[in-house]
């Protein structure tokens, strides 16, 4: 399978998103994950592949979807979900395996099994992690915007800040891809949302 395009992505998503509201929220995030993705390879000399990082990008939380009940509340206790649920999507679309990874795979800066066992997480027990350099990528683009209400970008030092609570190796996790990546310059794309920026 080809990767799809723009246009065949924006279609899976109004596809699966209960409200207009919940379609401009996530497909927005999605945009904004691949503009900081396409700068962070446009300032380095990154080996990816960036079509498939554009897909990656922009369906890799189609499965927060599903977590919209019919009021159009979305369930914030399975959040930490919508990744395999957003796998599961693709899979059931015939979306090659390497794409729906997009999806399972970018939750924090990885979940491995002792955290899902640990932490009591609701997920089947198993590596949850980004492992190509395109895998990697998508996962630390998203990590600069939140799609929290109101949406807002978030800068490297915030972020590192965050994760920490999670534990150290979690913030460590996210320095080696602050190393690999560098950091993108979110004042204009703030700007041009007009998000906040933490």
């Amino acid at each position: 399978m080809s990767l799809p395009s723009v246009e065949e992505i924006r279609a899976l998503h109004e596809k699966y998103a209960p409200t207009q509201e919940a379609l401009d929220l996530v497909f927005t995030h999605c945009e904004i994950v691949w503009t900081i993705a396409e700068q962070l390879i446009a300032r380095s000399s990154l080996q990816v592949d960036p079509e498939q990082v554009r897909a990656g990008c922009l369906l890799h939380d189609i499965g927060v979807y599903s977590l919209y009940d019919v009021d159009g509340r979305i369930d914030h206790g399975n959040y930490i979900r919508h990744g395999i649920l957003g796998h599961e999507i693709l899979s059931n679309e015939k979306y090659p395996e390497h794409l729906c990874r997009f999806c399972s795979c970018h939750t924090g800066i990885g979940l491995t099994k002792h955290d899902i066992i640990s932490q009591g997480l609701p997920l089947p027990p198993c590596d949850y992690l980004a492992e190509t350099a395109e895998e990697r990528l998508v996962m630390y683009a998203d990590k600069f915007h939140s799609k929290t209400t109101p949406p807002k970008f978030l800068s490297a030092p915030a972020y590192a800040q965050f994760v920490r609570r999670f534990g150290d190796e979690k913030a460590e996790a996210f320095n080696t891809l602050r190393a690999e990546f560098g950091e993108p310059n979110l004042t204009a794309l703030a700007a041009h949302y007009g998000h906040a920026m933490e």
